[in-house]
């Protein structure tokens, strides 16, 4: 065990310093605490950053579980060993790539009352359907990809408050307006954001950014898939094929039929590798309010699941129009008590109530003229007007 603690103090002593949304927003005094993301989010660093940050005093001790002691050593002797030695909090990492991790977390939590655990896992990991029953005893959170907010906090340096929808509905111009005096010209700074803000690599290199992110999807496929779901390589391959055909004309609406004869993909594979992508935070997929979604029901519409990934698999070449929605949508998904699904007469309905149509400057309120509680959403403009709203400010809301 005591590589273990050796490897996580070379990685606590490099942990950043400034910490995401989500570490705000978990009650760390439950016991068993699972943190879900897409590769690439910062789950790591949150792990990391607790341990550095606020667990000072404490017995702690970090590790992934793809580390090379777990092939001689079981999750639960180390968990035994450590409570022996006092330990208090034990953060694990990608319990996904340990084979019986659900049922050895539940022997842990069971046997040791008085041990903290907190594990991170691939978006795709389904926490309640593992081996073992976790249901009353995990508490289970979701890492999304870096706001518009955290982006101007981490690359410029400007601390922005949290909004939320209401608070955009209700008083979007004096929010627009508090805004423009703290950033300049922040529609320019709002399409870095769109092409290269979601995760953190352009702290590392900006240039290289797009490349990265292919990397990671790449990974996310051939890897996490793998581990999670036992996807075959030829399965990787085929799935990779779909992302593809989807990113060629996104928002997609598929026809199960054709994208089936198309990419040589039966109907089932299909429309369940659909839901994998949307698991693995690669894709957003969309439905209108009154359809029910059951395990063989397609989706209506599908987008990528943000606009870095729009950009990095169509190599700059987006629409535009493509770009807002995706962002709008990617917004509201996983975003705590919110639901989002498409409107009969404009983009987007959220919570089943609140109806937005997404343009830029020349789009008017005249498609949504006779429809309650609807608005227009408008890039390139940094206040708005009555029930026109600034796309930018809906990237303030986490």
């Amino acid at each position: 065990m005591q590589e273990l603690f050796a490897h996580q103090e070379s990685l606590i002593a490099h942990a950043p310093p400034n910490e995401r949304y989500l570490a705000k927003e978990i009650d760390w005094s439950d016991r068993l605490i699972a943190i879900k993301g897409a590769r690439g989010s910062g789950k790591t660093s949150l792990l990391l950053q607790r341990a550095k940050f606020h667990l000072v005093d404490k017995a702690y001790l970090y590790t992934t579980l793809d580390s090379l002691y777990f092939l001689e050593n079981t999750l639960v002797s180390l968990a035994d060993e450590f409570v022996l030695q006092g330990g208090e909090y034990l953060l694990l990492d990608e319990v996904h790539k340990y084979p019986r991790w659900s049922r050895e977390i539940k022997l842990i939590y069971d046997k040791h009352p008085k041990l903290h655990l907190v594990f991170t896992s691939s978006s795709m990991l389904e926490v309640y359907k593992g081996e073992s029953d976790l249901s009353r005893r995990v508490v289970t959170y979701h890492l999304k990809e870096l706001s518009f907010r955290e982006f101007l906090y981490l690359d410029k340096g400007h601390k922005i408050s949290k909004v939320s929808m209401a608070d955009i509905l209700t008083g979007h111009k004096d929010i627009a307006r508090a805004f423009l005096k703290d950033i300049n010209h922040p529609i320019k700074v709002f399409k870095e954001y769109l092409q290269y803000g979601a995760y953190p690599y352009f702290l590392e290199n900006k240039e290289s950014y797009g490349e990265r992110l292919l990397q990671t999807i790449n990974l996310i496929i051939e890897s996490d898939m793998a581990a999670v779901e036992n996807i075959t390589y030829d399965d990787s391959r085929k799935i990779k094929k779909l992302l593809i055909a989807i990113s060629q004309s996104a928002p997609f609406t598929p026809n199960i039929k054709k994208l089936s004869e198309r990419l040589g993909i039966n109907r089932t594979f299909l429309i369940n590798a659909i839901k994998l992508l949307d698991r693995a935070d690669l894709i957003i997929s969309l439905f209108k309010p009154d359809k029910g979604i059951g395990q063989f029901t397609k989706p209506e519409k599908l987008y990528l699941n943000n606009t870095n990934i729009v950009n990095a698999l169509g190599k700059g070449n987006a629409e535009i129009g493509t770009v807002r929605e995706t962002f709008f949508a990617n917004q509201f998904k996983h975003l705590k008590n919110c639901e989002i699904h498409l409107a009969e007469k404009a983009d987007f309905i959220i919570d089943r109530k609140f109806t937005f149509e997404i343009g830029g400057k020349g789009k008017s309120s005249k498609q949504i003229k006779n429809v309650a509680n609807s608005y227009v959403v408008r890039d390139d403009m940094e206040v708005g007007a009555l029930n026109i709203i600034p796309l930018y400010l809906f990237g303030l809301m986490y």
